[in-house]
């Protein structure tokens, strides 16, 4: 047996080998007599195995050409286009969606392959694809040069008429999904590396198996204004990408989002506020007892950004949440019940521990009734207010949502007053008069904290990385310098008796 064919037997290659011999006779003439038949069957062995692609998800734009294994998930529709040379054919292209457990690809068929696919090619196969690997408007896409059904082969992917969010699994392509809109975000644009601007933005729906993170692609992204949460949508043609370690639900030029007069139930598992440890990503639900105005404050960079705080409660305790950016725009008052999703827990002020929704976060303001799986949201509406028995440090009374039911402001000031009847605060009935004292009292704890000035003037404003406070003080203070402030909290803003 001769080198080439040493090297050929080697190799773990679908390449006959007479086209790999071709290959090396022609790899020997290019070098000018180099390298010899079995350096330069050394060299076209190691270009093919860089081409072999193991999953989907090593397939790269840099590729001369690529060869993998993959289920069709979805097939569109055969296009027609003009070339260049006026006296050529009409030609014909196929995009077809291919998916293996690692991810998906679109796969652009031409011409005749682009007429096979359309009568022979369903959904559901698998194909073995030779092709070269290039950047597409929609990213990665493969224009094949071979494409071949193979009827032996497996590949795990689910290809389904409909889906639920439990269902969605990388790579699943022609999705459809009928959810409950959680939350909304607003549109943002960014720059592509040709040049041109794209614009994306993120709502967030759920059913009864759980929630996903719905993204969507420039036209596609004033949807996102549409709808408003608690709205039911069906997504047409998504598809599923990764980020973060998250499934998300793409849609792109081909991708719908409509209302649909349909019942979905989404039930949220929740985190107990009892349970809860710094550095926790969480979901926690609650009553709304506490609200503080927004305040806005300016960043190092020079842009804008904004901060709101609410306190939640469930059945085992409560916790502040401050909400970013957009989410402090969100309607929240008194005696809602929300959901917050994907939250950080941090070290808040005087060793409490504190909720942050950023842009990954959700919020959701629940409907009457509704409940979580754990309880924390809906949970709460079954605890009375009666006497102090089984109430908490701060008035003896489990303030859930059920103190809600009849008159959400007054229960909401009765939670913060600890009224109980007999158990409250020093023993007495707060009333109407005591909340309102109590909430003014609470409002007015001595605080301290620590932060870099991000904003000078009347108030000032301090960051410490992670909240930003409001402080009325006669100091002067400059940009960027890091002070202490100690004083009597009240409606969200820090009167500062000391800074140093």
């Amino acid at each position: 047996m001769g080198a080439i064919e040493d090297v050929y037997e080697d190799l773990d290659t679908d390449v006959e080998f007479e086209e790999f011999e071709a290959a090396v006779e022609d790899k020997v003439e290019q070098m000018g007599g180099l390298a010899d038949e079995e350096t330069a069957a050394m060299l076209i062995a190691h270009e093919l195995r860089d081409e072999e692609a193991d999953t989907i998800a090593d397939i790269e734009p840099g590729m001369n050409e690529v060869k993998f294994l993959g289920k069709v998930t979805s097939i569109g529709e055969v296009k027609t286009f003009e070339r260049d040379d006026e006296e050529a054919e009409e030609g014909r292209v196929c995009n077809v969606d291919v998916a293996d457990a690692s991810g998906s690809v679109r796969v652009a068929l031409w011409d005749d392959m682009a007429a096979a696919a359309d009568e022979e090619l369903e959904v559901g196969q698998v194909l073995r694809v030779m092709g070269r690997p290039k950047e597409g408007y929609s990213g990665l896409e493969v224009s094949a040069d071979k494409v071949e059904p193979d009827e032996d082969a497996e590949v795990d992917v689910q290809v389904l008429d409909t889906y639920r969010v439990e269902d969605l699994s990388l790579g699943a392509a022609d999705v459809d999904l009928v959810g409950q809109v959680l939350d909304t975000d607003s549109i943002r644009t960014f720059d592509r590396d040709d040049g041109s601007e794209g614009r994306v933005a993120n709502l967030t729906v759920g059913d009864e198996t759980g929630r996903v993170r719905v993204t969507l692609w420039d036209d596609k992204a004033d949807l996102t204004e549409e709808f408003e949460p608690g709205e039911v949508v069906e997504v047409g043609d998504g598809y599923v990408r990764e980020r973060d370690g998250d499934l998300e639900l793409h849609v792109g030029d081909r991708g719908t989002v409509e209302r649909v007069d349909e019942d979905v139930e989404y039930v949220p598992e929740t985190t107990d506020i009892a349970d809860l440890e710094i550095g926790e990503t969480v979901d926690i639900g609650g009553g709304v007892i506490e609200t503080d105005p927004k305040r806005t404050f300016d960043r190092d960079d020079g842009s804008g950004g904004q901060v709101r705080n609410v306190r939640v409660k469930d059945d085992t305790g409560e916790i502040r949440v401050a909400l970013w950016g957009d989410k402090a725009d969100r309607e929240i008052e008194l005696a809602d019940r929300v959901v917050f999703t994907d939250v950080e827990i941090q070290d808040g002020w005087q060793d409490d521990l504190e909720a942050s929704a950023n842009w990954r976060s959700t919020v959701t303001v629940l409907d009457e009734g509704a409940e979580t799986a754990s309880g924390a949201a809906g949970g709460a509406a079954g605890a009375s207010g009666g006497s102090g028995d089984g109430g908490d440090e701060r008035g003896g009374e489990n303030a859930g949502l059920g103190a809600f039911a009849e008159d959400g402001q007054k229960a909401a000031a009765e939670a913060v007053a600890g009224e109980t009847g007999d158990g409250g605060s020093g023993g007495e009935s707060a009333g109407s008069g005591g909340a309102a004292a109590a909430t003014a009292e609470r409002s007015a704890e001595d605080v301290e904290f620590t932060g870099t000035v991000v904003q000078t003037g009347d108030p000032v404003v301090l960051d410490d990385g992670q909240r930003t406070k409001s402080v009325e003080t006669d100091a002067g203070l400059r940009l960027g310098e890091e002070v202490t402030v100690r004083g009597a909290e009240r409606d969200g803003t820090i009167h500062a008796d000391d800074v140093f």
